[in-house]
């Protein structure tokens, strides 16, 4: 199966045929894949070569001129390196963008933690007016990508990942979708890990909610899960721990309720080693996920 990122190019390439006002700027990386396209759009693919905050602050120029850019790089090259650009280009500008990252939180671990972004959504949560998709396969990725890329002038982060669910799930861009039903607490799985969280409820009384867009948060569909399912509440994401803590307080607010949030540590592990390696240390593989999860439920959840 090809990975998100594989989906990415040859996407981005047909919408750069269909919308002339569809834009791609590049800093280097990917700018292989997209070769074909900068030979039919040499005006519309740019690279800037390995200069992150020009990155944005060219495709906030783009915007302003009425294009719909699409910028890409590793998420630690397009959110963090270059956030005041991010904030003052297109936030206090009124520009949007379509912003594409890759690596996710540790997907290249031989990188090291300059090609590591676990703290990337949070950061974008301090800013005002951000639609941030996680897809957790390559045809939720390219469904997401078109919806980005047709929102009009809206401020969208793409985040792709290597790592997958195995099948795909109908996703609309706004609400999560119901994926298990259960009457003692709800569990809240963001993009690909979904699978290890069915895996670890299985045979819980648990309703399992996926989310592939959590910004803005569906708060109606928490609300509905929790009126059935109770107002316990597992959040398992793919990024720094405890990133939608907040967004589950407000939507719950007049409710007493609980929360845990699951994802990456703080602590940087700093032996590089694989994918499924970092993924077990931060307690995201189904075996601790089923410990923590039902350790929290509890009895009420059947484990």
């Amino acid at each position: 199966m090809d990975t998100m990122r594989d989906r990415f190019a040859p996407v981005v390439s047909r919408l750069l045929d269909e919308d002339p006002r569809v834009a791609v700027v590049l800093a280097e990386i990917g700018k292989d894949a997209f070769h074909d396209a900068i030979t039919r759009h040499p005006g519309r693919v740019v690279n800037v070569g390995i200069r992150e905050q020009l990155l944005v602050g060219a495709a906030a120029g783009m915007a302003l001129t009425g294009l719909r850019p699409v910028v890409h790089t590793f998420a630690s090259f397009l959110v963090e390196r270059p956030f005041e650009q991010v904030k003052l280009d297109f936030g206090h500008q009124g520009t949007g963008a379509v912003l594409v990252s890759a690596a996710a939180s540790f997907d290249w671990p031989a990188g090291g933690f300059t090609h590591m972004a676990p703290g990337d959504v949070a950061l974008m949560d301090t800013l005002d007016g951000w639609t941030v998709h996680v897809p957790g396969h390559p045809d939720e990725a390219e469904t997401l990508l078109r919806h980005a890329v047709a929102a009009g002038d809206d401020r969208v982060y793409v985040r792709l990942s290597v790592q997958s669910n195995r099948r795909a799930l109908p996703v609309d861009g706004e609400r999560f979708v119901t994926v298990r039903e259960g009457r003692a607490g709800v569990v809240v799985a963001v993009g690909p890990l979904l699978d290890a969280v069915l895996e670890a409820t299985e045979g819980m009384d648990a309703t399992v909610l996926y989310a592939t867009t959590v910004r803005p948060f569906d708060a109606a569909g928490l609300r509905r899960a929790a009126g059935a399912a109770g107002t316990d509440v597992v959040l398992v994401e793919p990024y720094l721990a405890g990133t939608s803590t907040a967004a589950v307080n407000d939507a719950l607010a007049d409710l007493p309720h609980r929360v845990l949030g699951l994802g990456v540590g703080r602590r940087e592990l700093r032996r590089y080693g694989t994918v499924e390696e970092h993924t077990a240390a931060h307690g995201l593989d189904a075996r601790s996920l089923r410990e923590r999860i039902g350790g929290f439920l509890g009895a009420r959840a059947g484990v």
